[in-house]
């Protein structure tokens, strides 16, 4: 049985495109507010919407609202609390906004319109290390108090479309000795 060079490289390639597939099933895709979105109407509680929720690095916050009346700011933790936007870190206003999450730690939202922040349009995300749970909903007027679960219900598809793979570190070694094996093989042929 023998390989041609083009074969061995389209299995190469095959195997690369697998590999690409799996590092983006690691991540998921939150809408904030679920169903009803970015919005300062229906008395949305973004505080427990995001305490039910466990992000990780990799993941993708997307917020869907009218463009017309909304906006996104992300903002430090002092405009946060004090749903200051006069000069947010970035400002998003395409009405459907993907942020994609790169480091640990709180990341803090609002929208710009007045009123709306302190009307509850506001929401922190917060990415936690590997090692720690997800948050409770802290009392109301403390800080944000992390409270491990006994158990965390499994995210509904609009909020939270899980991709990741439980075993994606193994199927990723896989594939790359499949790759090595390849390159190697090709080298007889």
């Amino acid at each position: 049985m023998g390989f041609s060079k083009r074969g061995a490289a389209e299995i190469v390639l095959a195997v690369a495109a697998v590999v690409a597939l799996l590092q983006f099933s690691h991540a998921a895709v939150y809408k904030v507010g679920d169903s009803a979105g970015w919005t300062s109407i229906g008395n949305l509680d973004y505080k427990q919407w995001s305490a039910t929720k466990t992000f990780q690095v990799g993941d993708i916050i997307r917020f869907e609202y009218n463009a017309q009346f909304h906006n996104v700011m992300r903002v430090t933790h002092p405009m946060y609390k004090a749903c200051n936007a006069s000069a947010p870190l970035a400002t998003y206003t395409t009405g459907n906004d993907t942020i994609n999450i790169t480091t640990k730690g709180h990341h803090y939202f609002i929208c710009g319109a007045p009123g709306h922040c302190q009307a509850g349009q506001k929401v922190d995300i917060n990415v936690l290390r590997t090692s720690e749970t997800a948050p409770t909903t802290a009392p109301e007027g403390s800080t944000a108090a992390s409270v491990p679960f006994a158990s965390s219900p499994a995210p509904s598809p609009s909020s939270g479309i899980s991709l990741r793979a439980s075993k994606g570190s193994l199927i990723t070694r896989l594939c790359l000795a499949m790759a090595g094996f390849a390159v190697f093989v090709s080298g007889f042929y």
